[in-house]
């Protein structure tokens, strides 16, 4: 599993600041955090990711005692608020690399354009450039978004690969987005996972603000109510999926329901919905593309343990795999 997310965070930074972290080419789990009157240190990125949503959503719910989780006497808090401290570091590092080497003129190929790079180049209605701090908030969005929420599901269904062998050339070492970008039944397991393994833990709040209320059945919230309903309770109500609802189905969207439709929400609805979907999307389907392509899998746990703090995230997943095909040779 710490595979997926070494190729997550260094995705993330290849595409938000313009080099990756590193984590694979290492095989570790370390990135450069700078604290406030510090110097660099290493801290685990993804370690004090999950450490960090842990503590937030648990603040989140409980937020009378944000003023006071710094004393509490478990170490719950005291760790997980270091790790936002941390990962607040991380960023502030990624923007100092990348405007430092933006002065020298070290920014590497001109023609590309990331998005550390187009926030750099933002003007305001007055032509003053994004405040440093601005900077760091947006890279920290960044860190959170694209490194913390990309999950990968392991199919065994020999379509997906039939599928993948005709639309990706043999000798290809990876899958490139225009191959795989419209392909039916990835994106049917990709949505289907996406299901069965939601994402986000925690329902994201959403107030009431219509001046009338909310009514939904025999039940009526009133204006200023928070309502919070997750994803993963939606995603497996038997009422709306089926007595199959535990099922691995990427076929269900064939036939799928309006409601099914309505209620399928791995990335949140409304304007407070996950900004980075469209590049998680991109992102699943050229690594299930290239991984499904070159390899065969075999899982050997009969169910998915995870652990939950703002996100869902698996605990060990036991995984057979065996190479297809070597890059340049057909079989």
């Amino acid at each position: 599993m710490p595979w997926c997310t070494y190729l997550a965070f260094d995705i993330i930074g290849d595409l938000a600041f313009g080099a990756p972290f590193g984590m694979v080419e290492r095989g570790r789990d370390e990135c450069e955090s700078i604290l406030p009157g510090q110097p660099v240190t290493y801290v685990p990125g993804a370690e004090t990711l999950n450490r960090r949503g842990e503590v937030s959503s648990t603040i989140g719910l409980l937020p009378a005692i944000r003023p006071y989780a710094k004393h509490l006497p478990d170490p719950f808090f005291s760790k997980g608020l270091q790790s936002v401290a941390n990962l607040h570091g991380m960023a502030v590092a990624a923007v100092d690399k990348r405007l430092a080497a933006a002065e020298k003129g070290l920014t590497g190929d001109s023609q590309r354009h990331d998005i550390l790079e187009m926030l750099c180049r933002a003007k305001d209605s007055d032509g003053r450039p994004m405040p440093r701090d601005e900077l760091i908030s947006e890279a920290l969005t960044q860190l959170i978004a694209g490194s913390d929420t990309v999950s990968n599901t392991a199919n065994r269904h020999p379509p997906l690969q039939a599928e993948l062998d005709a639309a990706i050339p043999a000798d290809a070492p990876t899958a490139e987005h225009q191959q795989v970008k419209n392909l039916p039944f990835l994106r049917r397991c990709i949505d289907e996972g996406m299901r069965l393994h939601s994402t986000s833990a925690l329902g994201l709040p959403r107030i009431v603000t219509a001046p009338q209320g909310v009514t939904y059945g025999e039940h009526r919230f009133p204006p200023g109510t928070v309502l919070s309903v997750p994803s993963f309770t939606i995603h497996h109500d038997e009422e709306v999926w089926g007595a199959d609802v535990e099922e691995f189905k990427p076929d269900r969207w064939l036939e799928a329901t309006p409601r099914q439709r309505m209620g399928f929400n791995p990335f949140s609805y409304g304007p407070r919905a996950c900004v980075g979907q469209n590049v998680a999307l991109m992102e699943l389907a050229l690594i299930v593309g290239t991984a499904f392509h070159r390899y065969d899998f075999r899982v050997y746990q009969p169910r998915l343990r995870s652990h939950e703090g703002f996100s869902k995230k698996p605990v060990e997943c036991w995984l057979g795999i065996r190479l297809r095909r070597r890059v340049g040779e057909n079989v």
